[in-house]
C-alpha cells in the first residue's frame, strides 16, 4: 500500500486512538498525577488537577468514540453492532471491551468528575469558615467532616472507574497483539 493511500485505511486511526487511550491513561493514573502530588503544595496539586480531568475524561470518551467508528472489518463499525448476526466471539468481546473504555469515560467526564470539582469547591468555602484547611489535622468541623467523606467516596468511584476502563484498555491491547482485531 503506498503511504498516501494507508491515510483512507480506519485501523490506522483505530490504532493511533488506542495508543492514545492508553498512553495517556497509563501517564495520568500511574506517572503524572503521582508525581504532582508528591511534588505539588496541595492547593498547587488541586488547582492542576481541576484542570487536568475535564481534558483527560474528555480524552477518555473520544478516544473510544473514535475506536469504534474506525473498527478494522470489512463492515467497519457495524461488525461490532450486537444487532448483526455475522458478527463474531472477537467483535462481541471488542465491542463489549470498547463500549466499557467509552462508558467509564463518560462516567467520569460527566458526573463523577464536575462531582468532585464541586465538593473541591465546598471545601473551599468551608475551609474559610472553620479557618483551617480540609487537610489539616483534625478535629475538623462537622461539615468538613461530612465534605471530606463525600470527596473520599467520590475520588475512590473515580479511581475505581478509572481501572476498570484501564483493565478494558489492557485487555483491548492483548487482542490487538494477537492479531484477532487488526
Amino acid at each position: 500500500m503506498s503511504s498516501l493511500a494507508a491515510f483512507k485505511n480506519p485501523a490506522g486511526y483505530h490504532l493511533l486512538s488506542y495508543g492514545t487511550l492508553l498512553g495517556s491513561t497509563l501517564f495520568q493514573s500511574f506517572i503524572g498525577g503521582i508525581v504532582a502530588f508528591r511534588v505539588l503544595p496541595r492547593p498547587q496539586f488541586s488547582t492542576l488537577q481541576k484542570h487536568t480531568f475535564p481534558v483527560y475524561f474528555t480524552l477518555q470518551t473520544i478516544t473510544p468514540l473514535l475506536m469504534f467508528l474506525t473498527y478494522p472489518s470489512p463492515s467497519g463499525f457495524r461488525a461490532l453492532l450486537p444487532t448483526q448476526k455475522s458478527q463474531t466471539s472477537t467483535d462481541r468481546l471488542a465491542f463489549t471491551l470498547i463500549a466499557t473504555m467509552l462508558v467509564t469515560g463518560i462516567v467520569n467526564w460527566v458526573y463523577v468528575g464536575p462531582q468532585t470539582t464541586e465538593v473541591m469547591k465546598l471545601r473551599k468555602h468551608q475551609e474559610t469558615r472553620d479557618g483551617k484547611k480540609s487537610y489539616d489535622a483534625g478535629p475538623h468541623s462537622e461539615e468538613m467532616k461530612k465534605l471530606n467523606h463525600r470527596f473520599g467516596v467520590l475520588h475512590g468511584v473515580s479511581s475505581a472507574v478509572n481501572l476498570v476502563g484501564f483493565l478494558g484498555m489492557l485487555w483491548y491491547g492483548v487482542l490487538l497483539g494477537e492479531g484477532v482485531v487488526l
